[in-house]
């Protein structure tokens, strides 16, 4: 009898152990709500996460946004040397698919744009290219070197031909100068009113022909420019991290965005949640007071 003492005072004390921890864990969570009793609310009811909720979830968005995702952490992640391998790494992939890629260059564009969206592109390149072109003869001028050019070799023809031997030529340099500016004008009507059309009539041209260009041809030609197109887009984008992260912080509250997300999951939403990330430690605290309640119906014995 006494021998059996000697292990059910262990035994009990074991399982009171594992049955209050358990009870204190199910009431982080249960009761979801208030019950009451004659119109008095029962003591630890609701449980003690659904009834301080929005407390705790203002405490996590806090938690999170000041030390888990803010500014620092963030850039050092986004600036690693793991996160801008994998951006070089991708790059290099892309390159190396697109040099066995014998498609035109307009099919591989039309896999990622609309026919639609393709061709209102090339028309604004054609447009803009042509207005710039434009714009860059139009303020060259050239209409009064053209014409001092085409007036000078036809003077030089006069002094060296017939006119010249029986000197006419002294007349036609009289006339030069009036000539000169009145084609110079000419010229520069001329110029103004067809350069953009022929501009853009030659773009035209040039970007149909790359349209229907292979990819691979069109990396092979351009093979040197890689490398320092690799360079500028690491560069642009650790510059885009640094000048634009703090912005998206200010202009994402992370913190209130956390609290929201918690506060619109209901108790057993958030109940499931917990258990997901900390169902192993909770059952481990359950075994603890299991053991505890051992130690404690020993150590009864014993004294």
């Amino acid at each position: 009898m006494i021998e059996l003492t000697y292990i059910a005072r262990p035994l009990i004390g074991a399982v009171i152990g594992y049955i209050t921890n358990d009870i204190a864990i199910r009431m982080l969570f249960r009761p979801r709500r208030a019950k009451y009793i004659f119109g008095f609310r029962l003591p630890f009811t609701p449980g003690l996460i659904p009834k301080e909720k929005a407390r705790i979830a203002a405490s996590i968005g806090e938690a999170v946004s000041k030390n888990l995702m803010n500014r620092e952490v963030l850039e050092k992640t986004l600036l690693s040397d793991d996160i801008t391998g994998k951006l070089a790494a991708a790059f290099d992939d892309f390159v190396a698919g697109l040099k066995t890629n014998t498609e035109p260059v307009g099919q591989l564009l039309a896999r990622y744009l609309a026919p639609a969206d393709t061709e209102a592109l090339r028309s604004e390149i054609v447009s803009s290219l042509a207005d710039r072109i434009n714009h860059a003869v139009v303020a060259a001028d050239l209409g009064p070197e053209i014409a001092s050019m085409a007036i000078g070799h036809v003077a030089d023809k006069l002094r060296g031909g017939v006119p010249g031997i029986l000197g006419a030529d002294k007349l036609v340099a009289t006339l030069i100068g009036p000539i000169e500016k009145l084609l110079a004008k000419h010229i520069s009507e001329m110029v103004e009113a067809n350069s953009r059309q022929m501009a853009a009539s030659l773009i035209d041209e040039q970007t149909a022909a790359f349209m229907d260009m292979p990819v691979n041809s069109l990396v092979d030609r351009h093979q040197r420019h890689i490398a320092f197109v690799r360079g500028r887009l690491l560069s642009v984008y650790r510059r885009a991290v640094a000048k634009q992260l703090p912005k998206a912080m200010e202009a994402v509250d992370i913190s209130n965005m956390i609290e929201q997300r918690i506060n619109e999951m209901d108790v057993q939403q958030t109940e499931q949640l917990i258990l997901q990330v900390m169902r192993k430690e909770l059952k481990a605290i359950i075994w603890l007071g299991a053991l505890l309640g051992f130690i404690m119906g020993c150590l009864n014995l014993l004294f």
